[in-house]
């Protein structure tokens, strides 16, 4: 359940992320204001994680890790942006550490 939280928080953030882009800089008043939507609804799934494992640290990275990978997904499948070896390697390590701290901290 808690990852199934992390995860639906992290999809919050990411598509906080995309309205932000859509907003182009607070020009467009509906995407602006899904964004802060959006962050508030992560948010508020942070604080029902936070009742569950009260490290911050790392339901921080945990949620920020996710979040980093679905926002990848994101932008290759909504911008077409395009990412290097390097740069996916480096996301991937920033997953997998979110994972290797929330199994240590179960």
């Amino acid at each position: 359940m808690y990852l199934f939280i992390a995860t639906i928080a992290a999809l919050s953030y990411s598509v906080g992320g995309i309205f932000m882009k859509l907003s182009e800089g607070y020009e467009k008043l509906v995407p602006t204001i899904l964004v802060y939507l959006f962050f508030l609804g992560g948010a508020s799934l942070q604080i029902w994680l936070l009742s569950r494992n009260p490290n911050l640290g790392v339901n921080g990275l945990i949620v920020s890790g996710l979040d980093a990978l679905c926002t990848v997904l994101f932008g290759i499948l909504l911008f077409k942006e395009g990412y290097t070896a390097t740069k996916l390697v480096g996301i991937f390590l920033v997953v997998v550490g979110a994972i290797f701290l929330r199994s240590e901290s179960a």
